[in-house]
């Protein structure tokens, strides 16, 4: 019975641990993807979701870590993860700052309406894939609700696009960015506190 306990157990962190390397390695993939065509489209509500998708990277890593990792490494990761997002938020806040007060830059709307509507896609499939697993640990419980809020962004992000076609100004973007980047704050702090 007891051996049968252990080997259920084992399982169950196996299956979270492919679980989250998956969610992982999608969030990493779409921030050097959205991070590249934000710098290429000079649209800062891609450059800000790529730098989400980090965020959310980290906090896959740190709940890989919870998995299987001592207390110790995940708060010193936890830590590390929460500082490194936050100096990239506020570098960002800078470059929006400077494109606000400079001369105006229209972003790409088309590869800021199609780049976030594949991010939907992945972001709907790791929330797909993490609901399936039905855990009630809190450390998936986190990894869903992050998720979760980067559908809204890259509707946000969407919506962004089609502003700026309509307007032909750079201020929805510019928006949109800025309203990320806060958001990717709150979430620098969120993992920061778990390394306390």
């Amino acid at each position: 019975m007891g051996k049968n306990k252990t080997q259920s157990d084992t399982d169950i962190k196996a299956s979270q641990r492919r679980l989250l390397w998956t969610v992982l390695i999608i969030n990493f993939a779409f921030f050097i993807i959205e991070m590249t065509t934000g710098l290429i489209s000079k649209s800062m509500g891609l450059v800000a979701d790529s730098l989400d998708m980090l965020a959310d990277a980290f906090v896959y890593g740190i709940s890989l870590i919870a998995v299987g990792g001592t207390i110790l490494m995940k708060k010193n990761t936890a830590k590390l993860a929460g500082i490194l997002q936050f100096i990239l938020a506020i570098a960002g806040f800078t470059e929006v700052i400077r494109r606000f007060s400079g001369v105006e830059t229209i972003p790409d709307f088309r590869m800021m309406i199609i780049v976030s509507s594949f991010s939907v896609i992945a972001n709907g499939i790791c929330l797909y894939l993490l609901n399936k697993s039905k855990s009630s640990e809190a450390h998936m419980k986190a990894s869903i609700i992050f998720t979760s809020n980067d559908v809204l962004i890259n509707f946000g992000v969407i919506a962004a696009g089609i502003l700026v076609l309509v307007f032909r100004s750079n201020i929805p973007d510019l928006v949109i960015g800025t309203v990320v980047f806060l958001l990717v704050v709150k979430a620098a702090v969120k993992i920061y506190k778990l390394g306390k």
